[in-house]
Parts: C-alpha cells; sequence; structure tokens
C-alpha cells in the first residue's frame, strides 16, 4: 500500500541520517587541521545537540574569510527555504493569490502546486519561469548583499540591511543578538530539510509528506 511505501521511504531516510551522524563522532585529525578547526568551535551555531558538526570537513585548512563565506551561503539557503516550506503548507492548506496569473485569464490556483508547478504538462508558462528567475537574479545581484559578495560591509554575514533596512535591529543587546542570529540559523536547518523531505515525497506517487497526514 502506499503507507508501507512510506514507512519504507522513511526508514531509509533515517537510516542515511544515522549514517551521515556518525561522520561527526569520527577520530579527529591531530596537528594543524585541528588548530583550524578548533577557531571555529566556538562560532554561532555551534550548539547542542551536535556541537561543531563538519562531517565533510568543509573546515578543513580553512580560514575566517572561508568560514564566513560558508556562514553566508547557509543564511541564504536557510532563508530561501524558510519561504519555500512556507509556501508549500500555504498553498497546500488551499490558500493562493487572488486573481488572474496571466494575461490568459488563469488563476493563480489553477496550477497545481509544488515543483509540479514549474516543472511538468501542468506547470506555468516558460516566459512565466524566466520572469521568476529574472527577479530572483535581480535581487541577488542588486538587494540581497553584504560583506560576502562585496556590498558596503555589514556586521556580520548575511547581514542584508545595507544601511536602509533595520526594523529595530540597533536597538538589541549583544546578547539578543545572538539569541535572534542562532534562531534564525536553526530554523533555516530545519526548513533546509523540511523542504527537501517535501520535494522528495512528492516525486513519491505525487504525494508529499503533508498530503499522507492529510489522507491518513
Amino acid at each position: 500500500s502506499n503507507f508501507n511505501k512510506y514507512i519504507s521511504t522513511m526508514k531509509s531516510a533515517i537510516f542515511t541520517t544515522l549514517i551521515a551522524g556518525a561522520a561527526a563522532f569520527a577520530p579527529a585529525q591531530t596537528g594543524k587541521a585541528s588548530t583550524q578547526l578548533a577557531a571555529f568551535e566556538n562560532e554561532l551555531g555551534v550548539q547542542p545537540p551536535l556541537g561543531f558538526f563538519d562531517p565533510l570537513g568543509l573546515l578543513e585548512d580553512a580560514d575566517q574569510e572561508r568560514f564566513d563565506r560558508l556562514r553566508y551561503v547557509e543564511v541564504k539557503h536557510g532563508r530561501i527555504c524558510q519561504l519555500a516550506f512556507l509556501g508549500q503548507i500555504v498553498t497546500r492548506n488551499g490558500i493562493h493569490l487572488d486573481g488572474n496569473i496571466d494575461l490568459a485569464g488563469n488563476t493563480f490556483d489553477s496550477f497545481p502546486n509544488g515543483i509540479a508547478a514549474i516543472i511538468g504538462p501542468d506547470a506555468i508558462s516558460q516566459s512565466a519561469v524566466l520572469q521568476i528567475v529574472f527577479f530572483i537574479g535581480t535581487l541577488e545581484l542588486g538587494v540581497m548583499k553584504d560583506s560576502a559578495n562585496g556590498a558596503e560591509p555589514g556586521e556580520f554575514p548575511g547581514d542584508f540591511r545595507n544601511g536602509a533596512l533595520d526594523f529595530g535591529w540597533d536597538t538589541f543587546s549583544e546578547d539578543t543578538k545572538l539569541r535572534k542570529r542562532a534562531i534564525e540559523l536553526n530554523n533555516g536547518r530545519a526548513a533546509m530539510m523540511g523542504i527537501l523531505g517535501l520535494m522528495m515525497h512528492e516525486q513519491i506517487e505525487g504525494n508529499p509528506v503533508i498530503g499522507l497526514f492529510l489522507t491518513y
């Protein structure tokens, strides 16, 4: 049955996760590499239950500039995935924008949810996809920038205020700022796993996890 296939898939996912987690407990390297890694063990995001977690060794022989670049990418991907996950649960709950999405009179809710909205027989037009790519590219190259990619340096990687957007950030204490940044990191990490899971399950007979919960 579909439910048994779902259980089997989840078992495989859990097994894969356990293997990846085991890499974190491999014997640590000694010498220069250990000294460099130790420099990042007190960075924001190193917190229970995993602590310092770098199973792929991306920080081996890395300097502060390399770490900041990786943190910038992590924060950006986390923000994107939070929006993507929110979009999934909202649209699959039947909530869509009113009106038409194109001049042909097609409504927003006339297209499928998830990845099927841009890939597949019932997807939006190619020109609409190109508009989305152009809009995202404009944000990437001209708006969402910080010290990690050439804009005016911010306080930390992912600081996109650029001297304009603040929303009271400067009124917070240093402890509050660190706490809020840690919350964002955790939420972003969870969202990256969440949206990946939804995208994978969407390919299982076209039924994502959310749909399974609603079905059973």
